[in-house]
């Protein structure tokens, strides 16, 4: 019987209902259940994860994944004889086991009929049939008469069962099983327990669809589970859908447990009019406890066969993943050598190595190294649906350490360009080495003292540039060192009610520079120039709160103002080079910011006062916040004087005002606003807005329009609407109206373009989902189209087969789940 189909030794009273009973022994012994293994024996499907993901609240940017529905499968009718309330925890071989029955017999002292209800307990595991029969002497057993098994992860019955219960084997015949944990089902037309470890099951299936509509399955014509080792070995193995063999395998070894096997994964299949029909099939390498490894073969019928893989590897101090692909031959290298007039590599390749590892109890080291063969790679063979749109591809390594007070780092950092049409010249530089330390500690009450520093050098491959007379030249960039300190004080006081933070401090910025050049940079002579400056701050603000009832719900709204002064004395750094700095886009938050520039090549002078008001409404019963509008403007009491080479300075009297509205309708509608004008130019600079709805179970809908001045005006639209209960469909459109590539002369109207169109549809069944995208977008900065169809298969409950569309939907269409 399962668990080990054992009755043991008899040592426990059965209790009779009607008769008395004679004292029936029976031993505890831990077993694994046949029916369970049974179960573990189909590949992946009873570890399957049915753990729900978290709603998506309206307005979220990217949700999580949709968690596995069952919602359209109907009832298997095993759990007609499920007994809720058995114990889910504990040691069943601690506890003595318990027979009853309405009738017990012995037509002798070694013999045991019980019959009527007849049933076998122990802790979790309960096994009913009409009638059971016990030999004391052989301790053979027989079950029969709708043999019913039942433990915490598990039902069964059987036409008949028996077996030896010193021998720890068992027979079961005609087994059908439901998984309690997961919708798993199955049958097998023989199951032999040969001992505690080792089963044979003969014409077993698995699939998680309905019990009378198996619209997938996977059979086996008999199959060996070795629970010692956690493995399983099928023969004759299909995958059918609807009884139609989709594909066979003479042999297959899998995973009886959470212990890892090597194999093959499933595929991804796709097509793009870049790659043609592209399809990888990957390789399972379960090569130690504590590292492994995945061969990705990928044939692409335009392109040619090309080879990746991805090791991963865990220590006690260490973690990390090391990604590679490699084509020896690219096939349609040539054709785009003649499309775009530059050389490519025939071989082209890609790698990635992160790496994460604990040195001491405050120190940790951490690498990410990130190479390509050429500016083209991830256009031509990204896999990801995003991949194509990196513009420059960065590696580190940096030793990082940290106190109570104190943070530090050591290493350093480079980029490689991956956009073809960015010159050389144009590559960032490598800040190697680079160091920071930031420190801050209270003393003498809430007085607090701090230091922010950061040393980098600065280095840049030559690059080509005509001189003159139309020659080529390589000219040897600008390089050197930067040595930037901030120690400051702070006095910062916090209540409920309101906020005081003063602070003091001086930024001290010095060069040390090499291989100057007038003609490249000529407002920088000196090698070694420096720059000092005090900076003072002081951020304030007020919370005023009232309660309100509008209709019949209650809310409280806040009124908060604050304000923000910040003086910086003017330095001329005009012969200061620029090696990572920055202007930071205007936006609400740079009110507060005591620099508008990113990077320590540009420290701004200031004798600005922001304000700004921002009030919100909460909703009492819930404490959800529906309302949040923010509006504010900084006042310049001084020129700008200090700006990136080239911009002139300004001298306005305030800034852009810029607001932002949040509000929340309802748990189903969402409206966001951001604006800023310009009381300068006396246009809009900024303009942004979206707005989202949600409709039935699984629809949404999303509007958004982004304008930034002399730069992009887009509108997108996407939607996910249901048609039925298990059909939806998917759709967006990401349409320019000024065009980036147009001359600036002539940036909306006939020039706009489509960025990005996509539309598909979605099937959601019991234990099947398939979705269908075709897709059209601008793969690259020359404004070239692609076009691709995504097909992706989701077996519920095993895996999925195709192109994974999921990040890419959640990504395309807010709020998608």
């Amino acid at each position: 019987m399962p668990r080990g189909c054992t009755f043991g030794k008899l040592a426990a009273l059965a209790s009779q209902r009607n008769d008395s009973v004679p004292s029936i022994p029976l031993t505890a012994r831990r077993r694994r259940s046949l029916a369970l293994a049974i179960l573990l024996a189909l590949p992946a499907a009873a570890h399957a994860d049915d753990n729900d993901a978290p709603g998506c609240p309206v307005g979220v940017v990217k949700c999580p994944k949709k968690s596995v529905s069952w919602e359209m499968c109907r009832k298997n009718d095993l759990l007609d004889f499920y007994v809720p309330g058995l114990p889910t925890e504990g040691d069943r071989s601690s506890v003595p086991r318990d027979a009853s029955a309405q009738k017990v017999s012995s037509p002798d002292k070694s013999h045991y009929v019980l019959e009527g209800e007849a049933q076998v307990k122990q802790l979790d595991l309960l096994l009913r049939a009409d009638k059971i029969t016990y030999d004391t002497e052989t301790t053979d057993y027989t079950a029969g008469g709708h043999v019913r098994y039942q433990d915490r992860g598990l039902l069964l019955s059987a036409d008949r069962a028996r077996g030896n219960a010193d021998l720890d084997q068992c027979t079961l015949d005609g087994v059908r099983y439901q998984l309690l944990s997961s919708r798993g089902n199955g049958v097998a037309q023989v199951a032999v327990m040969d001992d505690v470890g080792h089963a044979r099951l003969k014409g077993a299936t698995y699939s998680t669809c309905d019990v009378g509509d198996q619209q997938w399955a996977f059979r086996a014509r008999d199959m060996d589970l070795d629970e010692s080792e956690g493995v399983g070995r099928a023969h004759d193995m299909t995958f059918r859908i609807h009884n139609v063999p989709v594909f066979w395998l003479p042999y297959a070894r899998f995973a009886l447990d959470d212990r890892r096997v090597s194999g093959f994964l499933y595929p991804y299949i796709g097509y793009s009019n870049r790659r043609g029909f592209d399809f990888i099939l990957p390789y399972y390498l379960n090569l130690a406890p504590n590292y492994d490894a995945t061969l990705l073969p990928r044939l692409m019928t335009d392109r040619g066969f090309m080879l990746g893989g991805e090791f991963r590897y865990l220590t006690d101090s260490s973690k990390g993943t090391f990604n590679f692909e490699y084509i020896p031959n690219d096939r349609a290298a040539k054709d785009e050598e003649i499309k775009y007039g530059e050389s490519l590599p025939g071989s082209r390749w890609w790698y990635r190595w992160q790496d994460s590892t604990g040195i001491a109890a405050n120190w940790a080291a951490a690498v990410d190294i990130n190479r390509v063969s050429d500016d083209r790679y991830f256009e031509d063979f990204g896999r990801g649906l995003y991949s194509a749109a990196v513009s420059f591809l960065p590696s580190s390594a940096y030793l990082y350490g940290h106190g109570d007070w104190w943070n530090a780092s050591f290493g350093g950092d480079e980029y490689q360009i991956t956009d073809p049409t960015l010159p050389s010249q144009f590559e960032p530089y490598r800040r190697l080495p680079r160091a920071t330390f930031t420190a801050e500690k209270s003393f003498l009450g809430d007085l607090t003292g701090g230091v922010n520093s950061e040393f980098i050098a600065f280095s840049k491959n030559s690059f080509p540039q005509l001189d003159a007379n139309g020659h080529s030249v390589r000219i040897r960039p600008l390089e050197g060192q930067r040595l930037d300190l901030f120690p400051y004080l702070a006095y910062p006081i916090e209540t409920s009610a309101y906020f005081i933070r003063p602070q003091l401090g001086y930024r001290y910025t010095t060069y040390d520079l090499s291989h100057l050049d007038a003609t490249l940079n000529p407002l920088v002579s000196r090698r070694s120039p420096s720059r000092g400056v005090p900076i003072f701050s002081l951020d304030t603000g007020l919370v005023f709160e009232r309660g309100l009832t509008i209709g019949d719900k209650a809310w409280t709204q806040t009124l908060e103002p604050r304000a923000y002064y910040l003086r910086v004395p003017y330095r001329s750094q005009n012969d200061l080079p620029v090696f990572d700095t920055q202007e930071i886009p205007f936006s609400f938050g740079e009110l507060f910011r005591s620099n508008r520039f990113v990077g320590a090549d540009r420290q701004m002078d200031a004798n600005n006062l922001s304000l700004a008001l921002t009030t919100r409404f909460l909703e009492d019963a819930t404490g959800e916040e529906r309302l949040s509008a923010s509006i504010g403007q900084i006042r310049y009491f001084g020129d700008q004087r200090v700006q990136l080479p080239g911009a002139p300075p300004t001298d306005y009297s305030g800034s852009t005002y810029a607001g932002e509205i949040d509000l929340h309708l309802s748990d189903r509608w969402r409206v966001v606003l951001d604006q800023q004008w310009n009381p300068n130019t006396h246009r809009t600079d900024l303009s942004a807005f979206t707005v989202q709805n949600r409709f039935g179970s699984d629809g949404i809908v999303n509007f958004s329009y982004r304008y930034r001045r002399n730069f992009l005006e887009q509108v997108d639209v996407s939607a996910a609407v249901p048609i039925t209960p298990s059909w939806r469909l998917i759709a967006r459109e990401n349409y320019a109206l000024n065009d980036p590539l147009a001359s600036p002369l002539d940036r909306h109207g006939k020039d706009g373009r489509t960025l990005e169109r996509f539309i598909g549809i979605e099937h959601d069944t019991c234990c099947i989902a398939w979705r269908v995208i075709a897709r059209r977008w601008i793969h690259n900065v020359e404004g070239n189209a692609d076009n691709a169809i995504y097909f992706e298969i989701e077996f519920k409950g095993v895996g999925s087969v195709g192109q994974k569309t999921d990040n890419f939907l959640r990504r395309g269409i807010l709020g998608y789940q």
